[in-house]
């Protein structure tokens, strides 16, 4: 899928996932070879390199500094920004001059023993702010999944096929898009919030939204 959206001349600065992805190995080294900057989860039994050692990222979390830590929102939640402590090392450098890897750790303000890692591929000059922001999109995907579901029944499929399944997963996609530009469009005729602030409205909220529309038609 990947290749497809770049072969088509898809925009795409970053490629995130959770540790399904950030695993494979093979991915990683794909995307570098594309030369495609990303932010992948990884678990703690995945090795990296750092230094001239290959280290399991579990060991690498367990002795971890404790005051070399920087606090940064992920992004808008439901209940305000999410912050985060992060930190982040520098992996072995990759064959490319002007990029660089690092091993991107977040840790949870209620509960420091709550880590989770991420390997990070990305321009040298690339800051832990705007790499705290891409890791932090995962958030905004993952709620949109679920609105998709509830709005446009993204899993009501029942189909055996791979293309039955892909054209249900496209149209059901096709869908949300629309409600969510036609919400927008409501919502920045009637004024209710100002035209900056259309883009962070909680993709969950349209339920609420077609209840409202639908008490002012009667």
């Amino acid at each position: 899928m990947l290749e497809r959206a770049f072969r088509a001349g898809v925009p795409v600065s970053w490629v995130t996932g959770d540790s399904v992805y950030g695993d494979d190995r093979r991915l990683r080294m794909w995307l570098e070879a594309q030369e495609r900057a990303y932010v992948l989860a990884v678990s703690g039994k995945e090795d990296v390199w750092l230094g001239w050692q290959q280290r399991q990222v579990k060991t690498i979390l367990a002795a971890l500094p404790a005051d070399d830590w920087t606090r940064h929102s992920a992004g808008a939640g439901a209940k305000g920004p999410r912050w985060y402590d992060w930190c982040w090392l520098p992996l072995a450098a990759p064959m490319l001059p002007a990029w660089r890897r690092w091993l991107l750790v977040r840790r949870s303000v209620s509960d420091p023993t709550e880590l989770t890692a991420f390997v990070v591929f990305a321009p040298q000059a690339t800051t832990l702010a705007e790499v705290v922001q891409t890791a932090g999109t995962r958030w905004t995907l993952e709620s949109s999944c679920e609105a998709t579901k509830g709005e446009g029944g993204l899993d009501h499929y029942e189909v055996r096929s791979w293309t039955g399944w892909y054209r249900h997963i496209t149209l059901a996609m096709w869908a949300y898009a629309l409600l969510t530009g036609v919400r927008a469009r409501h919502l920045q005729q009637e004024g209710a919030v100002p035209k900056k602030m259309l883009v962070q409205a909680p993709p969950n909220s349209l339920a609420a939204f077609k209840a409202a529309r639908s008490r002012g038609s009667h």
